[in-house]
């Protein structure tokens, strides 16, 4: 055995018995040569399958229920109103529409379905409709979903009607490391999120913190990101590989390569073992012919579209999960 193997095998017994890795540890993840990345995700397969012995995977979906003129300046984003980006321009969505996304949804085979809002806060009047949407969904149509709602910065009365409504789970990214944040975004701050991440935990709702990937951030950016979501014991990690956008200041940004981004979704998994890791936006650029190789280690999947970009074919994503259950009867059988 050599020194990368024993390295990756120390690291899973540190994970498997939820000790926290340091940061130089995380670093090292990060650091390991491409050929070592087949043994990196076997272990980070087999840590998944301790916290989540049932390895099912998720699919989940969602609605860009209010689309563009954001007053923020993320400069991944091509909802910010500083850009000139080929999107569509509308205010929240009415009811109905919300309804029916939940119900296209259940048609993909998703069990999670999340209502997005850009903007850096949604109005009173804003949560009161989302909330009567989610009643609907939850109460009187009866579908079978589970509702998140995304809609930026949000105070303890907001946080409070969405879960008196039937919403268990709230999602706020924090998109980058602390030291990185002020390099894609200036309109406010990366404490601003922290804070509201602490409040949804406050309001005992469950957590969806994210980030992206490929911005021009460093390793180091990358693992204090993962240190962070782990100090505050966050129930579900979308991970997000950035799809440049045309007209927007990252347009030219480096992303990732497949090889770099197994590498992130490892690190991820290493540092958060009870934590349920989602491939998101960019997945299928970025990690193209290895996507078997990431849902392995990772929880669920976001099909059907992103906010303003499509996604991959969702028959090759039900081929992939035929594909996975097939595998799993095999190793049963053998």
């Amino acid at each position: 055995m050599d020194r990368y193997e024993s390295l990756i095998i120390d690291l899973y017994e540190k994970a498997i018995n939820y000790e926290p890795l340091t940061k130089e540890e995380a670093l090292n993840i990060l650091s390991v040569p491409d050929d070592y990345v087949p043994f990196l995700t076997h272990f980070a397969q087999k840590i998944k399958k301790k916290f989540f012995p049932e390895n099912e995977l998720e699919f989940c979906s969602i609605i860009n229920a209010k689309s563009g003129a954001c007053s923020e300046d993320c400069k991944f984003c091509a909802q910010s109103k500083f850009y000139k980006t080929p999107i569509n321009v509308y205010n929240l969505v009415p009811k109905e529409e919300i309804v029916e996304g939940a119900e296209r949804g259940v048609e993909f085979g998703a069990n999670r379905y999340c209502v997005v809002l850009a903007g850096k806060q949604a109005t009173p009047e804003e949560v009161d409709r989302i909330a009567e949407a989610v009643r609907e969904v939850k109460e009187v149509e009866k579908i079978p979903i589970n509702v998140c709602v995304s809609a930026g910065t949000m105070d303890e009365e907001s946080l409070r009607k969405l879960k008196e409504a039937g919403v268990k789970r709230v999602n706020h990214n924090l998109e980058a490391s602390r030291n990185f944040f002020p390099n894609i975004v200036t309109t406010h701050r990366w404490e601003d999120r922290y804070e509201t991440i602490k409040r949804i935990k406050e309001a005992g709702l469950s957590t969806c913190c994210g980030g992206i990937f490929g911005m021009g951030e460093s390793d180091e950016d990358r693992v204090d990101l993962a240190l962070t979501y782990r100090e505050l014991e966050v129930d579900s990690i979308p991970l997000n590989f950035l799809m440049p956008i045309e007209g927007t200041p990252l347009e030219n940004a480096p992303g990732v390569t497949p090889m770099e981004a197994l590498k992130v979704i490892a690190m991820f998994r290493f540092t958060n073992p009870r934590a349920e890791l989602r491939l998101c936006g960019g997945r299928e650029q970025n990690l193209r012919d290895f996507h078997g190789m990431a849902v392995l280690m990772t929880n669920a999947m976001m099909v059907g579209g992103y906010l303003t970009r499509a996604g991959r074919d969702i028959k090759k994503d039900y081929q992939l999960l035929k594909d996975l259950k097939a595998g799993r009867k095999e190793e049963v059988i053998a």
